[in-house]
């Protein structure tokens, strides 16, 4: 009876035989060609399988599900009911647009599990039938026996069963910095984390060095790998802040314009106003009333943001991204490759019993013989892509670049003539060199407590080096000894050759932060945003790196994974509160954080760049992937992928995403206001026993024309100064916060009392272009209007009517437009209006001007904190 295979159980505390014995294998001659099609048919192809994906139509149809997209199909209607065909067209093509990008991106967003398929090795070298043979990575089944070597690409979760100086890459899984060295012998501790089980290798990781050969004991879904898939598959990503607010918004405005119209449509049948004229003014102002170039505005806002960003090397594979990201409160940072180099470097040295953070300028005797070590003894080659090797020998071997010559120029005086290799149970490795005068020297490198057990006792005191090497340790950095020997005679005996060593050294290694990182973390805390460290490294190695970046103060708290899996849910939301990092996290770890930041109320900026960060970054707010080092999983599961691989590109897409929504307040500021100027002209005037103001054709050139082309040219307002110094909005903030709701109040009563008064001296003097007055006066003031809202504190005095030149050309443009429609035939024709006299232009000049120096008025109460505190946000 065959045991179940999965990647979950302890196979690791296993020893192998007993493993090879439970999947009926043997290392030596693999499965039988008829074993392997009966499991293949019990465990089907080793591939990930891809979820099952909703039909395009379901896709399109939750489109229109949206709240204000339904309103703005019922402004259609009513406008057909006026019957104006091109406010019609311009409405649905709006809604239509913006279900097309909805349904594109959600289209793209499943993308996510193919990239996971993609990651598997296409081919495998497998023993069957005492034979290696060579097939396809998705036919492989429990109880293969895999042959490993350098470059490939694991296909499974494998046993090992044979390791001979095998490393592997598996930043890609699980977040450590630098290759796992691997090996046979079974562990004790069933809970390992995936990360310390040393004798298992794991499907979609890359051998680094060495060769191995592994038992089979997972494929498809059921690896490591596939249970991130499965992950990935049920995360879910939830709305916006800006889908949010509109939402909202759109509900309330409804409710407000059906109770508007009502009332007006009474009051005009109650005064005696045609039936016909009164359903038509209503209608054409419930058209007016309810801003249809929005979504066309938050549309191309963000368009313009997505495409400023990736000039700065941001691709947003979601447009709502770009507002998201000038929301979020928490960036969930992953370490390897995204605040650090994913390079590891000599960060300390250890020399003449003194720890140096930089060698010195004069570099003789010690140093001399320590450089010659670093660059000779090792493995690293010059590639046509540069140093190939491993990646600890590739950092020892850009030292010895530093500190001395270059392996190529010490290689010339120092020759190779025997070796030494590395072994588990020695931990340390030696190499033989042949000097020109004819000596030759030994040079060792290893641990500290192998290489000092091999040095003659008066070389070196050897409590104090490892008390060196036990702090260096504790910063996160990976301690290596080094020690040499100098002899006349060549010495063949290996048991010999690294013994009666002088010790010269030892050197930290360590994923070294990126030299830009700094500024980011800086500015992102200046901007009222926590960047908090979530990793799969050692947590030393984690608490280091975070410190020095100034992630985490000296009293910030380092949670290990197993500590996190016993915290409740209360506790870890406790424990969010304060300064922390996270280490030797696995991907349920990474989604249970995201989780409870979400629970706290904040929106979550999840960064990462391996399959282990994919399930995080779909579920977070907004995920965040690395272009360049990144996993195809990683950058197809985020919201935005970094080109440049550079966590400072946050803080200018952060910086763009406050940009963005900054200026949709803009819009609804200066729409609202607008609308509601309409609304009370309309409805005030026969309270006051003024005839109707205005004519529907009015209400809707007002609305569709004059709002909305200066209402798309806001799309484009460069950011406001200080846009990086003001903390996050909170999540529960309503569109309306900071005095939006008071603003359009107070400015549509002043726009509509002015008008009014217009109309009432303009009715006085008996002139027949009282409803042109009226028409122009809304027009001009909020032409005017818009100019002043450009910024909620600057004047425009400040600003120049240059930083916006789009906008300035649309004002111009849209008041040459107005004067024609009141002094040429076609606007008499088809607006009904009449040509207006001097006098009564210039009061409809004067009355926009009114309006503009009352907001600039408003604007300087609040730069002096006089008003709206919580505006200035």
């Amino acid at each position: 009876m065959i045991a179940t295979a999965t990647g979950r159980g302890s196979w690791h505390t296993l020893q192998d035989s007993t493993a090879l014995s439970r999947l009926g294998s043997t290392a030596t001659t693999g499965l039988a060609g008829v074993d392997v099609e009966a499991r293949r048919a019990r465990y089907g192809p080793n591939a990930i399988r891809e979820a099952p994906r909703r039909h395009w139509s379901w896709m399109l149809l939750d489109q229109f599900r949206d709240f204000m997209i339904l309103v703005l199909l019922a402004a259609a209607a009513l406008a057909g009911l006026t019957g104006d065909l091109e406010d019609v067209i311009v409405i649905l093509a709006i809604v239509i647009m913006n279900a097309v990008i909805g349904f594109v991106q959600e289209y793209r967003a499943e993308a996510a599990i193919e990239a996971l398929r993609s990651m598997a090795a296409p081919m495998a070298s497998v023993r069957r039938d005492g034979r290696v043979l060579t097939v396809a990575a998705a036919e492989l089944v429990p109880g293969d026996i895999v042959l490993l070597e350098a470059g490939r690409i694991v296909p499974a979760d494998l046993r090992l069963i044979e390791a001979a100086a095998l490393s592997v890459q598996e930043a890609v899984l699980t977040g450590e910095s630098q290759a796992v060295e691997k090996q046979t012998t079974a562990l004790d501790d069933a809970e390992l984390t995936v990360a310390d089980r040393s004798n298992m290798a794991w499907k979609g990781t890359t051998v680094a060095t060495g060769r191995g050969t592994g038992l089979v004991i997972a494929t498809g879904m059921e690896t490591e790998l596939g249970r991130i898939a499965r992950l990935l598959g049920t995360a879910e990503a939830g709305r916006t802040p800006l889908q949010l607010r509109l939402a909202v918004f759109g509900k309330r405005l409804s409710l407000a314009v059906i109770a508007i119209c009502t009332l007006l449509f009474a009051a005009g049948l109650l005064r005696g106003e045609p039936l016909m004229l009164m359903l038509l003014t209503a209608v054409s102002l419930a058209v007016a009333a309810i801003p249809e170039a929005l979504p066309a505005v938050v549309t191309i806002a963000l368009a313009i943001g997505a495409r400023r960003m990736v000039r700065r090397n941001a691709l947003v594979r979601r447009l709502p991204a770009v507002e998201t990201l000038g929301s979020v409160t928490a960036i969930c940072s992953d370490k390897t490759g995204t605040l650090t180099q994913n390079r590891m470097q000599v960060r300390v040295w250890y020399v003449d019993g003194r720890i140096h953070e930089l060698p010195p300028r004069e570099r003789e005797g010690t140093w001399r013989r320590l450089a010659e070590a670093l660059a000779v003894s090792n493995d690293v080659e010059e590639g046509a892509d540069g140093l190939v090797g491993d990646p600890t020998e590739v950092a020892l071997h850009e030292a010895a670049a530093m500190i001395g010559d270059t392996k190529a120029v010490a290689m010339q005086r120092l020759r190779r003539v025997a070796e030494l290799p590395f072994d588990p149970a020695r931990q340390c490795m030696a190499t033989m060199h042949a000097e020109d005068s004819g000596d030759h020297v030994v040079f060792v490198k290893g641990s500290p407590e192998a290489v000092l057990a091999r040095c003659v006792p008066e070389s070196v005191d050897a409590g104090k080096v490892l008390a060196a090497a036990a702090r260096m340790a504790s910063s996160g950095q990976r301690v290596i000894a080094l020690a040499m020997r100098e002899q006349a005679a060549r010495q063949t005996s290996s048991t010999e050759m690294a013994q009666g060593l002088v010790f010269l050294g030892l050197v930290g290694l360590e994923d070294a932060p990126r030299p830009e990182a700094f500024d980011a973390v800086a500015t992102c805390q200046a901007a009222g945003i926590r960047a908090v460290m979530i990793t799969g490294d050692h947590p030393a190695t984690a608490r280091s790196i975070a410190r020095e970046l100034g992630m985490l103060p000296e009293d910030g708290r380092v949670i290990v994974g197993r500590e996190l899996e016993t915290m409740g849910a209360e506790e870890l939301e406790q424990a969010l509160a304060g300064p922390v990092a996270f280490a030797r996290v696995t991907p349920e770890h990474k989604v249970r954080i995201v989780e409870a930041f979400r629970r706290r109320g904040e929106f979550v900026a999840m960064t990462g760049d391996g399959v282990n960060d994919a399930p995080a970054l779909k579920l977070a707010d907004i995920g965040i992937a690395m272009g360049r080092s990144g996993t195809d999983v990683a950058r197809e599961a985020a919201d935005m992928v970094l080109l440049d691989d550079n966590f400072a590109t946050i803080v200018t897409a952060v910086s763009e995403g406050r940009r963005m929504y900054d200026n949709v307040r803009k819009f609804v500021r200066f729409a609202m206001a607008g609308n509601a100027a309409e609304i009370l002209t309309i409805l005030l005037a026969p309270f006051l026993g003024l005839p109707l103001p205005l004519l529907p054709i009015h209400i809707l050139w007002v609305n569709l024309v004059t709002d909305g082309l200066p209402g798309l040219a806001l799309a484009v307002e460069p950011p406001e100064r200080g846009v990086m110094q003001r903390p996050p909005r909170r999540p529960d903030e309503s569109l309306f916060a900071g005095g939006i709701w008071q603003h359009l109040l107070w400015v549509g009563s002043l726009i509509a009392g002015l008008a009014l008064l217009g109309q009432a001296w303009s009715l006085g003097g008996g002139s027949e272009g009282w409803q042109t007055l009226v028409f122009t006066t809304l027009v001009l003031a909020q032409l005017f209007h818009v100019l002043a809202i450009r910024s909620e504190r600057e004047s425009l005095a400040t600003q120049g009517l240059s930083s916006n030149l789009a906008l300035t050309l649309v004002v111009v443009a849209s008041i040459l437009v107005q004067l024609a429609i009141i002094y040429t035939p076609f606007g008499h024709r088809w607006f009904n209006t009449v040509a207006l006299s001097g006098a009564e232009l210039l009061a409809c000049f004067a009355i926009a001007f009114t309006v503009f120096f009352a907001v600039e008025a408003e604007k300087a109460l609040v730069r002096r904190g006089l008003l709206y505190r919580a505006g200035e946000r």
